[in-house]
């Protein structure tokens, strides 16, 4: 008997690596484009009452907007992958899976979102860029007579830009293992037309992106997962996705 099962152990198949969807994780925001080059997609927002409870769709299908150049691995909950890495300036959103941020920024004096913080950004408001700063993809409030970063890259978090109106930060490349060059100031935005691209966020609509917004609270410790399409397939069972 023991030789037999000796024989039969190594035809058990191995067990698939963990999700790196935590199992306190009860809303999940999915979007899968056709492949590495896409700059449009649609996103689906799912939940579930438990970490063995099965993911039950929210929504319909939203509209959204990548980067100009596609897609790239990002930084964030997930294994490194092999393929093209997210960098600093390349216009691609990072694929991937993220945590997101728990704050929003906005233009108005109060949220529009009941039971999220907010931020009302002035133009003293600054995320950084610049890879060789200590405070690399981070945001900085500068003090009324604080000087702006010399010889520094830095997003405006106030522009004369209505995209910007109202944003999220998805936890691409984030502390506390954030590495220079890897790409900052990803966001979920406004889109200023329906089909425009990004710098690598994801952007829609106001009225869809303010009603997933409504849809889940930080509590939820949401996660973003955006995937081509054959890595999605090939990443569907590991990552218990829906």
């Amino acid at each position: 008997m023991a030789r037999l099962l000796l024989l039969v152990l190594p035809l058990l198949p191995a067990s698939l690596p963990a999700s790196p969807i935590p199992d306190q994780c009860r809303a999940l925001l999915l979007a899968v484009p056709d492949g590495w080059n896409s700059r449009h997609t649609t996103l689906q927002l799912y939940r579930r009452d438990s970490a063995s409870a099965p993911w039950v769709s929210k929504n319909s299908p939203i509209p959204v907007n990548l980067g100009r150049r596609g897609l790239a691995w990002g930084r964030g909950l997930h294994p490194a992958q092999p393929g093209l890495q997210k960098r600093e300036g390349d216009g691609k959103s990072p694929a991937g899976a993220f945590l997101l941020g728990n704050i929003l920024y906005g233009y108005d004096q109060t949220s529009p979102i009941p039971g999220w913080r907010y931020r009302q950004v002035t133009d003293r408001d600054l995320w950084i860029e610049e890879p060789s700063s200590p405070l690399y993809n981070r945001h900085l409030i500068l003090s009324a007579h604080e000087p702006f970063p010399a010889d520094h890259h830095y997003h405006l978090m106030r522009q004369a830009d209505p995209a910007h109106a109202l944003k999220l930060f998805i936890r691409h490349n984030a502390q506390p293992d954030i590495q220079p060059g890897a790409g900052s100031a990803i966001f979920f935005h406004l889109c200023r037309e329906n089909d425009a691209v990004t710098t690598g966020c994801t952007s829609m609509e106001g009225p869809a992106f303010r009603t997933l917004l409504a849809s889940f609270l930080p509590k939820d410790e949401p996660v973003y997962v955006l995937v081509p399409r054959a890595e999605y397939s090939r990443l569907k069972a590991s990552w218990k996705l829906p």
